[in-house]
């Protein structure tokens, strides 16, 4: 089969002056229909036809042919058709041979890809079409005025999804047999759609078109490896959720590991794509496979040979709380619990780059009061050392049962809600037992005092200025030096190692100091906790 493929470029454009030659992402407009069209395995003779200098030399230097469209044919209300049919006719002549098949590809659609393209012609080969024409679906409750009355143009109101399929065209491509290229209809008799994607269909004729093409030409494909077990929680978890979302005009796919039940399902339930590995270095193939820009790992200390491995594979590699030997290696390092440790000019130190959830930008810090009357026990989404536990049995010795009001918060991953809820149940205390939350700021803006492990939560409490008695899980976590005194906490130290009387005592302490309180609250609300997001996204695309 002898294939022409015609792009039609008029110099003239009154929504976007020059678009045609205009770069975008770097790169001339018509510059992506010729590349899709000389790359394509059906070997095409690609020809431009235009009225315009400067678009028959960018035309040349891409590798296309050039038809120089006769002035007749650059009016505004002339249609394709003949401008189709001069370029083919033209193009035989020169060529000395008869084309079976006349592809026509506009240069507003940058967005199609190859791959897509060559499934349409193979569509097309494939069946008895005189015509296939490239459409979009979307459906849509739509109207129109029939004899001077607006009329509904289907029967049924249903949701979008379940609408008959309304299709589009657009000018990504329009296959038809060479018999039927005349000057007033390139039509045939038998046609086809063939659906392309919503994301390669945009035909641009407005400075909105050409942002959108903008925006989808530099997306990045972003594997996010990150892991959620009981023994080390679901912050890592929590974290990369925070950034899919802030990442959300990109490709992002999560990577775990087997190990991970409670992330795995953390994340199935969030909807992002994500894969299950076995073996750490099985990311070389996911990388591979999803042409992966930038790889994010936020999965504790790394090894040296591993980011080399990674970065061998031509990718950008950013890291989250590594003090591990491959941390010198990566693009950047994030170290958000930590104080600076060295003079990397790729690590970013402090808790300046803490991911906040939205939910804490829109919600107001807790205000003051002079008597306690909210306590907030919260120790993450495993709480592997029990220490709500140990806070039960401590508050059942506490003063004022009937002034304060105890909430536990439990995370999904925490092994013991039942037997904590019976041993409420039969406990004196005014108290409320609460799993897996969905708006944490709804208790924290209320809690005059909390307890809780010096985690990512520990973040979240200094964010709504709760005056906080810290407790750590592990000896990693005594190291994340925000929770401290000067950001407005009461450090206990190690969790497993306090005595309950210390607790106890600390605890009275601060419920007959309100002073005190009001101290931590102020500390609290000095550090900006709210912007770090945007700073971290920036560190990931590599932005300046």
């Amino acid at each position: 089969m002898k294939i022409l493929a015609v792009i039609p470029a008029r110099g003239g454009s009154k929504g976007i002056p020059r678009k045609n030659v205009r770069l975008l992402c770097g790169k001339p407009l018509i510059s992506y229909s010729i590349m899709n069209a000389l790359n394509s395995k059906f070997d095409l003779d690609v020809v431009v036809s235009t009225d315009d200098e400067e678009l028959e030399r960018i035309s040349l230097a891409y590798g296309a042919k050039v038809i120089k469209r006769p002035e007749e044919l650059g009016a505004d209300n002339v249609t394709l058709d003949p401008v189709i049919y001069h370029a083919v006719y033209t193009m035989e002549k020169i060529e000395n041979k008869s084309y079976d098949i006349v592809i026509t590809m506009q240069p507003t659609s940058p967005l199609l890809k190859v791959s897509t393209l060559e499934s349409a012609i193979k569509y097309f080969l494939d069946n008895d079409f005189d015509t296939v024409i490239s459409g979009v679906n979307r459906p849509h409750l739509s109207w129109a005025e029939l004899e001077g009355k607006i009329v509904p143009l289907y029967e049924k109101r249903l949701n979008r999804q379940y609408l008959p399929k309304n299709f589009l065209e657009t000018g990504a491509f329009f296959i038809t047999k060479r018999k039927f290229v005349k000057e007033e209809s390139r039509l045939g008799n038998k046609v086809s759609i063939y659906e392309i994607p919503e994301n390669e269909s945009i035909d641009i004729d407005s400075p909105q078109d050409w942002w959108v093409a903008e925006k989808e030409l530099s997306k990045k494909s972003i594997l996010i490896r990150t892991d959620g077990y009981a023994e080390i929680g679901l912050g890592h978890i929590y974290r990369g959720l925070i950034l899919a979302s802030n990442l959300i005009d990109h490709n992002i796919r999560f990577v775990l590991s087997s190990k991970s039940d409670i992330g795995i399902k953390k994340i199935h339930e969030s909807h992002f794509p994500y894969s299950v590995i076995e073996d750490d270095y099985e990311i070389g193939e996911l990388i591979k496979e999803y042409k992966c820009d930038i790889l994010v790992n936020d999965i504790l200390d790394t090894k040296r040979e591993y980011i080399e491995y990674c970065k061998s594979l031509g990718i950008r590699v950013v890291n989250f709380e590594d003090l591990g030997t491959g941390a010198k290696y990566a693009d950047a390092v994030i170290n958000d619990l930590y104080e600076k440790r060295n003079d990397y000019k790729n690590h970013y130190w402090g808790s300046d780059y803490y991911c906040i959830r939205d939910e804490f930008l829109l919600a107001q810090p807790a205000k003051f009061r002079e008597s306690v009357k909210e306590i907030l026990i919260i120790f993450g989404g495993t709480d592997p050392c029990n220490l709500t536990r140990r806070l039960f049995e401590i508050v059942k010795t506490i003063p004022y049962k009937d002034k304060i009001h105890y909430t536990f918060i439990l995370g999904m991953g925490y092994k013991h809600t039942d037997e904590l809820v019976l041993l409420a149940e039969d406990s004196d205390l005014n108290i409320q037992i609460v799993r897996d939350v969905k708006l944490i700021t709804e208790y924290m803006e209320r809690a005059d005092i909390a307890v809780s492990s010096q985690g990512r939560t520990m973040l979240e409490l200094a964010s709504m200025a709760v005056p906080t008695i810290l407790l750590s899980q592990n000896e990693r976590e005594l190291d994340h030096e925000f929770g401290y005194l000067k950001n407005g906490f009461i450090n206990l130290g190690l969790g497993s190692e306090v005595e309950d009387r210390t607790i106890r005592e600390t605890l009275i302490w601060l419920i007959n100091s309100p002073q005190i309180r009001k101290q931590m609250k102020e500390q609290m609300l000095k550090k900006d906790l709210k912007n770090g997001v945007r700073r971290v996204i920036n560190i990931i695309l590599g932005v300046q």
